[in-house]
């Protein structure tokens, strides 16, 4: 598949379904074991039910589970988890996005993030938050392409692969933001 298939005709944007499960657990692997994002608190690999129950855990709460796919094959997922559990932040959610290594720089997260932005915001959400590795200039760049912007940054946080890993934290507000107050959740 060549970079343009990617960036636009060949991939589309879907909620993610049970079957999607083993690929999206292959994808994560890969990050769990090279990578220093979301995947460096994870310390044992997640199983195929343990994943399956987030997902449907997230979907009846209205939270948005994405996949990316590519000629038959998921190649990304996005998801979003509540940010706090207390009640006061019921209107903010925190996203992950995971590419196939094989597809990154490739325009799959330029896909999934409005995907997921849209999708939040139809369910009424107001603010999602991202974390995401200060060495991670390509995804910075794309949160900030979204409208998102840098409002923490958390130096030396995580320790993974014998080297301390600085955190970036950003933010977008979703549909009227803080103009206007919520409808009940």
């Amino acid at each position: 598949m060549s970079d343009a298939d990617v960036k636009g005709g060949g991939v589309s944007v879907r909620a993610s379904r049970d079957e999607d499960v083993p690929a999206m657990l292959a994808i994560y692997a890969r990050h769990v074991s090279h990578g220093l994002d979301d995947g460096a608190d994870e310390i044992e690999m997640p199983q195929i039910e343990d994943i399956k129950r987030r997902r449907k855990n997230m979907h009846k709460r209205g939270l948005p589970h994405l996949v990316a796919e590519a000629d038959g094959a998921v190649i990304g997922y996005a998801y979003v988890v509540p940010f706090r559990k207390r009640p006061a932040y019921r209107y903010v959610v925190k996203h992950s996005i995971y590419v196939h290594p094989d597809h990154l720089h490739r325009g799959v997260g330029r896909m999934l993030l409005p995907a997921l932005i849209d999708a939040c915001a139809a369910e009424g959400y107001r603010q999602i938050i991202g974390y995401i590795d200060g060495s991670n200039a390509a995804s910075i760049k794309l949160h900030e392409a979204a409208g998102f912007r840098q409002v923490g940054f958390l130096p030396a946080i995580g320790y993974k692969f014998g080297k301390w890993t600085d955190c970036v934290m950003m933010q977008r507000s979703l549909g009227p933001g803080s103009g206007t107050s919520p409808e009940r959740r």
